[in-house]
């Protein structure tokens, strides 16, 4: 078994520590900034993982939500703030459910 070195383990910092360090603490413009994009990259995750589950190509997911190729692409890439209405499409189109519930 190792032996660890309370040192360095003292030296170590948390995620919001680095989090705070980079993109500045919560509630600041820089910080929501980041919040943003990396819940569209989030949620672009979990839409692209779907959509190859179910062995679609982009072109067609596009035509069955009613969107163009060029924008499923943005959204899986995070690139985009993708609208609600558009995230039902999307996501009914791939017999995904969105619930809502109070956090």
């Amino acid at each position: 078994m190792m032996k660890i070195d309370e040192n360095k383990l003292a030296s170590l910092h948390t995620a919001t520590e680095l989090l705070n360090a980079k993109y500045g603490k919560p509630g600041t413009r820089t910080r929501k900034e980041f919040d943003e994009k990396a819940r569209a990259w989030y949620y672009g995750e979990i839409l692209r993982d779907r959509r190859k589950q179910l062995k679609m190509t982009q072109q067609e997911l596009a035509n069955k939500a009613g969107t163009a190729r060029s924008y499923i692409a943005r959204v899986e890439k995070g690139e985009t703030d993708i609208q609600l209405s558009s995230l039902f499409r999307i996501a009914s189109a791939m017999d995904l459910a969105i619930e809502f519930r109070p956090i």
